[in-house]
């Protein structure tokens, strides 16, 4: 009988687990094994201090981000004063894991079928990847952090089977040498409708690799073709390529992460993926760390309330910021007149330094209340067309 199981082993589930195994909770996690998320793999410099990343497992350290218009007109946005982290999640998930295994949790490995529930406790039951058999795992409580379109979320938690999401593609390639478009410390995000009509398109580098796709939510997309396009258009359509990946991203936080009872999501199972820009590694990981807070309260005080804990700790910290970015997300990515808007925007100083600032620390700046005043007239100025998107 364990205290807690994890389903799930990506960077939130085995953040929670890690959390827990540290804190004394006899806990295990069920991860399938072989299965590499595609993702631009970039961490901010919270991420690495609040969860103690060592600096090899950096494969990038990027100085520049470069915002791309429909109309190839760019802005170039240099961050000051640090950088922006890159890693290869085939690599990152996997030192996760083993520091969770290597603090006390155990590591299963297996694919989650479904629970059962008894007088002796709730059951884990899975089909253990080396026998091929049915196996459980019973214990008092499941953090669900089994990825998009979660198993366990569909089952267990209210409205979990209704997660709004895009479909995000990658193609993992060798980095080109000596490229006049490609810089391996600049960071390049596409908005154009022709290689994504509702989100973006990028080239984020890896070291001696390259992470180039796109995402989109409209059916239809032929999202192996729109990334072909971008490989094109960035001179990386010589490249060899390395593996393809394709996986849904939750559009937005579900209103419930507990069922009430013994469940509690964690992670993109919970929709905890930013608004706008997508960004999912550190939010996955802060959901692990919140489930598994509130789980260890769960188990102290007997009170399946305390699962409530998750949700409320990881909004009121950061609900304001996915308001914002969804609002974001909306005024601009509905066409591309308005996401040559968006990156005329971005030229401005002070829309680049609270943006940035934001983003590395994952707070909205407390900044002079005149700053803020300024970049939201600037901001309705471009969205009612007052100022001509080729002007800055």
């Amino acid at each position: 009988m364990f205290d807690v199981v994890v389903i799930g082993g990506g960077p939130s589930g085995a953040t929670a687990a890690n959390d827990l195994a540290r804190a004394g909770v006899d806990v295990a996690f069920l991860d399938k094994a072989g299965r590499i998320k595609p993702c631009g793999g970039a961490i901010p410099p919270r991420l690495i201090e609040d969860f103690s990343i060592p600096e090899e497992q950096l494969v990038a350290h990027i100085q520049t981000a470069r915002m791309i218009s429909p109309t190839q007109r760019h802005v170039d946005i240099p961050i000051e004063g640090g950088f922006v982290g890159m890693v290869d999640r085939e690599h990152f998930d996997e030192f996760l894991r083993v520091r969770a295994v290597q603090n006390g949790a155990e590591r299963v490995t297996g694919t989650y079928l479904r629970l059962e529930r008894d007088a002796k406790g709730t059951h884990v039951v899975y089909r253990d990847k080396a026998s091929g058999g049915e196996m459980r795992l019973s214990t008092k409580l499941v953090i669900g952090a089994d990825g998009a379109r979660s198993n366990v979320a569909k089952t267990e938690v209210p409205g979990g089977d209704k997660i709004p999401y895009v479909i995000a593609y990658h193609e993992i390639i060798k980095a080109p040498v000596g490229s006049n478009l490609y810089d391996p410390g600049r960071c390049d995000v596409i908005y154009d409708g022709k290689i994504s009509p509702d989100f973006y398109g990028w080239v984020f580098p890896h070291g001696q690799h390259a992470s180039v796709g796109m995402g989109t939510g409209i059916d239809g997309v032929d999202l192996k073709q729109a990334t072909a396009d971008l490989r094109e258009a960035s001179g990386l359509t010589g490249c060899e390529t390395i593996r393809r990946e394709g996986a849904p991203i939750p559009l937005h936080p579900m209103d419930r992460w507990d069922n009430g009872r013994d469940v509690v999501l964690a992670g993109d199972a919970a929709g905890v993926v930013a608004p706008s820009s997508g960004e999912g590694i550190y939010y996955a990981m802060v959901g692990g760390r919140v489930a598994a807070t509130a789980a260890q309260a769960c188990l102290a005080t007997g009170r399946a309330s305390k699962l409530r804990l998750a949700r409320k700790m990881f909004m009121k910290e950061h609900g304001t910021v996915f308001k914002v970015l969804r609002s974001m997300q909306d005024a601009y990515y509905k066409s591309d007149e308005r996401r040559e808007r968006f990156v005329s925007l971005c030229h401005d100083i002070d829309v680049q330094k609270l943006t940035f600032e934001a983003y590395m620390n994952k707070k909205l700046v407390n900044a002079k209340p005149l700053a803020h005043l300024k970049i939201g007239f600037k901001n309705v100025r471009h969205l009612m067309g007052w100022v001509a998107p080729e002007h800055v």
